[in-house]
């Protein structure tokens, strides 16, 4: 005889909000850090990892390196309607390096404390990784398919510029995004309090990056001697005069929307003329204006220096790296001003650049987008953004790919998730997580 164990006893399949904060806080726990130079443990523990999650219900992903250590995955899940482009749904994997005697948690411990997910990763951006793996598996384990066909990527080396990761699978396995011609990935979709209100900054542009070597090249000799062609001397007032320059604000279309949307919320005046109508639009996004901040205008940032081998040795030879941020549509004007700025004497060398980046904030993924979210978060305005760093969706527009910033989380009005990116203690709301598995879920299941 055959016995059928009754339906109230069979174990319970965990669902995307059960899974989330587990799978987040395993991803928190492998150190992925990448310092840029191959010296990290690389991502293959994590992809090894992933790869495990999508194997356990029953999909076949694909792991491939760039380089040892340096692994990437990516699996295709059948839409309803495999007839129409595919979406691109994409994380990464590496994480910028923490000082751990900074921090007031081990940043690879994935300790939760206080309704918060504490380490590094937690907001840039295993967070999204693991609301994207948690959605993923249910809606396999459920028989449910995505709206249309979804790429799910998970790359390397996206904080050293994705030469390793997206660039690599750009460039090399090209057919695996066949068909693809929108993606959706990280720095968008979180909450900001805005004159009372809750809005969720939907990311539509990103500036360009320009990582520059300055060099400057002079007479060597001692140290005790006149030295007119000194290269220490012309190589710092060139960093003193970018580092210094103020860039008057440009007002791109996705700034001047987001700007107009911030006058609605809060009654203030709107003059994209009056910087002061500006700088105080901007602060009303409170800790988010950090982010917003940078976006009204260009930026270059000194950030290293290297000259000499002796106090009384006058070198040869001077360098310095500039990290320069430009704008979508004025990228070439922004260099053609560093070139000034940098003056006869110093030559400019391109460490590593790519483009800037701005998308519609219409059409039916946009309207999909904001849709999910209201459907959570009834009371929620959505608003474009321009990131002022850079994703993956550079890589991946160099195959016509329109990318957006969509890592939904609904967020404590007084959390500064924003200055979290690259800082100190990063930490996101277990709620948070739970509530972006909700949206992307419904996020798939209509776009």
């Amino acid at each position: 005889m055959t016995s059928v164990r009754p339906e109230s006893s069979a174990v319970p399949v965990p669902t995307a909000q059960d899974e989330v904060v587990g799978i987040c806080q395993d991803l928190l726990r492998i150190d992925t850090s990448n310092f840029g130079d191959g010296s990290g443990p690389g991502e293959r523990a994590a992809a090894e990892h992933v790869m495990a999650l999508l194997h356990e219900v029953g999909l076949e992903p694909e792991l491939f390196e760039s380089a040892p250590g340096r692994a990437s995955v990516v699996v295709r899940l059948e839409g309803a309607d495999p007839t129409r482009p595919a979406l691109v749904l994409h994380g990464h994997l590496d994480v910028v390096p923490a000082q751990a005697s900074d921090w007031s948690v081990d940043p690879f411990a994935g300790e939760e404390r206080d309704g918060l997910l504490w380490g590094r990763g937690a907001v840039d951006m295993k967070d999204m990784d693991a609301m994207i793996l948690a959605v993923v598996r249910q809606m396999v384990r459920e028989g449910r398919k995505p709206a249309r066909d979804v790429v799910v990527a998970f790359f390397a080396d996206e904080e050293a510029g994705g030469t390793y990761g997206a660039r690599y699978a750009v460039d090399h396995r090209p057919e695996l995004f066949e068909g693809a011609t929108e993606a959706i990935s990280e720095v968008g979709g979180f909450s900001v309090e805005v004159g009372g209100r809750r809005a969720y900054l939907l990311q539509t542009a990103e500036k360009g990056i320009a990582w520059l070597r300055l060099v400057a090249d002079g007479r060597a000799g001692h140290g005790s001697q006149v030295n007119h062609d000194n290269a220490v001397t012309r190589l710092a007032e060139a960093v003193a005069r970018i580092g210094t320059h103020h860039w008057p604000y440009t007002l791109t279309p996705t700034v001047d929307a987001l700007l107009r949307g911030v006058a609605d919320l809060t009654g203030l005046r709107y003059d994209a003329e009056d910087p002061r109508s500006i700088d105080a639009l901007v602060a009303a996004l409170g800790p988010a204006s950090r982010f917003v901040g940078a976006t009204v205008r260009h930026t270059s940032n000194p950030t290293q220096l290297a000259a000499g081998y002796k106090a009384n040795v006058i070198p040869g030879r001077a360098e310095a790296t500039i990290d320069a941020r430009l704008l979508p549509g004025h990228e070439e004007d922004g260099f053609e001003r560093l070139r000034e700025l940098a003056g006869e004497h110093v030559r400019i060398e391109a460490i590593h650049r790519d483009i800037a980046l701005e998308v519609p904030f219409t059409g039916d993924l946009v309207d999909s987008m904001v849709d999910a979210l209201v459907a959570e978060d009834p009371e929620a305005t959505v608003l474009p953004y321009t990131l002022s760093g850079g994703t993956d969706n550079k890589s991946l527009a160099r195959l016509g790919i329109t990318g957006y910033g969509f890592a939904p989380l609904r967020l404590p009005g007084d959390l500064d998730f924003s200055g979290m990116f690259h800082g100190v203690d990063e930490r996101v709301p277990v709620d948070s997580l739970r509530f972006g598995v909700r949206v992307l879920d419904r996020l798939l299941r209509t776009c």
